[in-house]
C-alpha cells in the first residue's frame, strides 16, 4: 500500500483575500475561506479555526482575549493583514504562546494618495458638488457657489512624521503647501523643508490643515480632544487617514457643526463600520469606507506579506514581521 501524502496544514482565513493570495495559500496549505460578509463573535472564529495552525485576519475581527482563549491549540500564528494592531489582544496571545504579525511598509502610498485625496476633497467640496450632481440638482456655474478653499500656500500640520506621513508630505509639498510636523523627535523620514515642531499644541495653532497619521495607543486614544481642537486656527481642515480613535467623534462634530473646523476628510473612524451617525448628516465632511490601503498592488503585497508570516512560523523560523 502506498505512502499517504502528508497532511497539509491548515490556514483559516476570515476574508477573501486578492487572487494571487489565494492560489499561492492553496498551493501550500488546506485553505478555509471565511465571508466577506460574515460579523464574526469570539465563538465563530473559533469554530473557523478548528483544527488550523494558522489564522489569518484583518482588522475587522476584534480578536479578543477571549476569542484567543476560544482558539484551538493547533493554531501557532494569528498572522494580522494589517499594519495596526490594537484589534488583537497581544498579552493573551503571548500567554498562549502564539505568534502575532503583521504587514508593515507596503501601504505607504497607497495610503498617502488617500490622505491627499481627502485634503482636496474636504477643502473643495467635492462630495456636496457630487452629490449634488447626481441628484440632477446642479444649475449650472455661478461665480459665488461651491467656493472651497485652496490648499496652495497653506500650512499642513502632520502628527506622525513616519513612513506614510513623509509620504503625505512630499504629496503636500508638490501641491504648494508648507508642511510642519509633530513627532516624539525629529524623524529621518521627513522631507527637506519640513518643519519639525515639538508641542503638539503648538504645531495645532499653526495648522490650517491637520492630517493624523499616529498609531492608536491608549496615549494617543482621544488625542483630538476638544481642547486640542480649539487650539486650531478657525476654519482648518481635518483629515483622517491613521486610526478612528484618535479623534474624539462629539468634539469634532461640535466644532464642525459651529464652523470652527471648515471641513472634516475622513477614511477611518471609531467603532467601524459603525460610525458616529451625525457624520451622515454633516455636508462639510468627505466620508471614505477605510480605503487608503485598496488598491491591488497594495492588497496583494499585504497579503503576500501576511503568508510570508504564516510561512515563516510554520516552517519553525522566526517570521519577518514580529509582533509577539
Amino acid at each position: 500500500m502506498a505512502d499517504r501524502p502528508p497532511e497539509r496544514p491548515v490556514v483559516a482565513v476570515t476574508r477573501r483575500l486578492p487572487q494571487a493570495c489565494e492560489a499561492r495559500l492553496a498551493a501550500h496549505y488546506t485553505v478555509r475561506l471565511g465571508d466577506d460578509a460574515a460579523a464574526y463573535t469570539p465563538e465563530s472564529v473559533a469554530a473557523h479555526a478548528t483544527g488550523a495552525a494558522a489564522v489569518l485576519v484583518t482588522p475587522g475581527e476584534a480578536v479578543t482575549a477571549a476569542t484567543i482563549a476560544a482558539l484551538p491549540a493547533t493554531v501557532r500564528i494569528i498572522s494580522s493583514n494589517s499594519v495596526g494592531f490594537e484589534h488583537v489582544d497581544l498579552e493573551a496571545a503571548r500567554g498562549r504562546g502564539i505568534r502575532v504579525t503583521n504587514t508593515p511598509d507596503v501601504l505607504t502610498d497607497a495610503t498617502a494618495d488617500i490622505a491627499l485625496l481627502l485634503i482636496l476633497a474636504a477643502t473643495r467640496r467635492a462630495g456636496e458638488g457630487e452629490r449634488m450632481v447626481r441628484a440632477a440638482t446642479w444649475k449650472g456655474l455661478r461665480p459665488t457657489t461651491f467656493l472651497g478653499v485652496q490648499i496652495t500656500h497653506k500650512r499642513l500640520g502632520i502628527v506622525g512624521m513616519g513612513r506614510i506621513g513623509a509620504a503625505t508630505a512630499k504629496r503636500a509639498q508638490a501641491c504648494g503647501m508648507r508642511v510642519l510636523y509633530h513627532n516624539r523627535k525629529p524623524s529621518p523620514d521627513a522631507p527637506k523643508d519640513c518643519v519639525f515642531v515639538p508641542q503638539l499644541d503648538d504645531l495645532l495653532a499653526q495648522s490650517d490643515v491637520l492630517s493624523l497619521h499616529a498609531p492608536l495607543t491608549p496615549e494617543t486614544k482621544g488625542l483630538l480632544n476638544a481642547a486640542r481642537i480649539a487650539r486650531l486656527p478657525r476654519g482648518a481642515v481635518v483629515v483622517n487617514t491613521a486610526r478612528g480613535g484618535l479623534i474624539d467623534d462629539e468634539a469634532l462634530i461640535a466644532a464642525l457643526k459651529s464652523g470652527h473646523v471648515y471641513a472634516a476628510g475622513l477614511d477611518v473612524y471609531a467603532n467601524e463600520p459603525a460610525l458616529d451617525e451625525r457624520y451622515r448628516g454633516l455636508d462639510n465632511v468627505f466620508l471614505l469606507p477605510h480605503i487608503g490601503s485598496a488598491t491591488i498592488e497594495t492588497r496583494t503585497a499585504m497579503g503576500m506579506l501576511a503568508i510570508d508570516n504564516i510561512d515563516a512560523v510554520l516552517a519553525g523560523r522566526e517570521p519577518p514581521h514580529p509582533v509577539v
